[in-house]
């Protein structure tokens, strides 16, 4: 290690909250989808901040833009109009169809626990009793301790409990079971289209139609969390729009703001009238400044084309990934959507492989001891694939692992 990573660490250990196994590298400077440690060492990636940096580290026209608002104002708070802010709520509405109103927050987490308060508060009026929010097993919605209880994986849950009340957990793609579990109780069924820190699960398109009628017929929001789908990732600009459905609440946020620190929920109908003032709110969210650079991104992704790489790109990674895998046996399944894609190993080698890769220049990702997961930047192309497949098939080659 180099000294300036040296001091790094040590000064973490001794004032830093260790919540993070962190990787034994300082990324001090990024282009596209490359990262450049402190010591000049260049690497290729496949995680972009957690699929929030979709346009490549440090592009220019969000860089601009910030630089730009951040000079003239960067905060008042939401007791005044700010320039940007209702102008990125009308892009956003736009992308989704139109005739959308957006709360702007800081995060993922908090664009879920506004949704949640949102279906309760839809619910007081529109279904009196009614409380309840079902999600799906293996799904991931936050840290937060709603969020948290919201989320179907109890080995992230049992050390906070006991968690708040209110929340069920079915299996996902199982009509049945949530037909059995959509009472008079429930006010929403909140879905990840394509379950991200669970493994790069994807719901089928049966799946979600069912969600959407069931939600129809029992008087339950549709909630599609699109933290992590939103934006692109798997092709069009958000991932449910590849389906014949469409959700009553959007929750976004990761790559809104291009690593910035952005999030926010949408709803239509007469859930976008359900908060009124004083019910919900946030110091930061919506300021200026990262509200300019939001909106610079989501005109880059547009004119740069990003969800037709997404597609493109994503459909030649799965098939070199399946290609790889009949020829070493090493991976029994590849899926995903577009630049978003799960593997699952034969060995619960992911921690070692993604170790190995680091080392030579390539960041990947993964989940659990089985599970690789890859969320390049959406200006992924083939030479970058190739690279990472040459990678892979190197150290799986050569039995490092």
């Amino acid at each position: 290690m180099g000294a300036q990573l040296d001091n790094a660490v040590a000064l973490d250990a001794r004032v830093m909250m260790q919540t993070y196994g962190r990787k034994p590298v300082m990324f001090v400077r990024g282009e596209g989808m490359r990262l450049y440690d402190d010591e000049g060492r260049e690497y290729l990636d496949f995680i972009a901040g957690i699929g929030a940096v979709s346009l490549g580290h440090s592009h220019p026209a969000v860089t601009g833009a910030l630089c730009e608002q951040a000079a003239k104002l960067t905060h008042v708070s939401n007791l005044f109009y700010v320039e940007h802010r209702a102008e990125l709520a009308a892009d956003v509405s736009s992308l989704l169809g139109g005739g959308w109103r957006m709360f702007l927050a800081n995060s993922g987490a908090e664009a879920v626990e506004g949704a949640i308060k949102l279906a309760r508060r839809w619910a007081s009026t529109h279904k009196p009793g009614a409380f309840k929010v079902i999600t799906l097993e293996r799904s991931f919605h936050g840290r937060t301790l709603a969020a948290l209880a919201a989320t179907g994986q109890a080995s992230k849950q049992d050390a906070f409990k006991p968690l708040p009340e209110g929340f069920l957990h079915v299996p996902a793609n199982d009509v049945s079971a949530l037909e059995a579990a959509l009472d008079g109780t429930v006010a929403a069924v909140m879905v990840e289209v394509v379950q991200g820190e669970g493994g790069v699960w994807p719901l089928t398109a049966e799946y979600l139609s069912a969600v959407r009628r069931l939600c129809d017929e029992r008087g339950a929001l549709f909630i599609a969390d699109e933290v992590q789908t939103g934006f692109y990732r798997t092709g069009p600009a958000f991932a449910h729009q590849a389906f014949d459905v469409v959700p009553d609440v959007v929750t976004v946020a990761k790559a809104l703001g291009n690593g910035l620190p952005i999030g926010g929920f949408l709803a239509r109908g007469d859930a976008a009238e359900a908060l009124q003032p004083g019910e919900h709110g946030s110091t930061f969210g919506g300021g200026p400044a990262i509200c300019a650079a939001a909106r610079a991104t989501l005109a880059a992704m547009l004119a740069e084309d990003l969800g037709r790489n997404a597609l493109e790109s994503g459909a030649y990674l799965r098939a070199k990934l399946e290609a790889l895998a009949a020829s070493t046996g090493a991976i029994t399944d590849v899926r995903g959507a577009g630049l978003m894609v799960g593997v699952t190993l034969a060995r619960p080698v992911a921690a070692e492989i993604a170790t190995e890769a680091l080392r030579r220049g390539l960041v990947l990702n993964n989940i659990g001891t089985n599970i690789l997961r890859f969320l390049p930047p959406l200006v992924c192309g083939k030479p970058e694939i190739d690279t990472l497949l040459t990678t892979l098939s190197d150290i799986l080659d050569e039995g490092i692992v």
